[in-house]
């Protein structure tokens, strides 16, 4: 059975000194977010965990469909990483609000 989530959130970007590469990423929060863990822990009940606790989704950012993992933060909920072919391609910058929808 597939389960669709819808989200909007800010785009943002994330580096350290150390790793001065940039990683954009929209937080999966709030229902959402509850939604993903709630997937997470029955899947984990049904088989090994992934890396991480990682969980494999596809996404959709306006026309751009793209497959990924989303990855839980105690402190933030879940993160989505967004790669730059998506931004480019659907003009996203940091600060924009983007909607996404997962397919799990």
């Amino acid at each position: 059975m597939t389960e669709t989530i819808a989200h909007t959130g800010p785009l943002w970007r994330w580096t350290t000194p150390a790793a001065p590469a940039a990683w954009f990423f929209v937080t999966i929060d709030g229902a959402a977010g509850e939604a993903l863990s709630g997937t997470a822990l029955m899947r984990r009940m049904e088989k090994t965990p992934r890396g991480f606790g990682s969980m494999k989704v596809t996404a959709r950012i306006g026309e751009s469909t793209f497959a990924t993992s989303v990855f839980p933060s105690k402190d933030l909920g879940w993160l989505l990483p967004v790669k730059a072919a998506v931004r480019k391609a659907e003009g996203l910058g940091e600060g924009d609000m983007v909607e996404v929808m997962l397919e799990l």
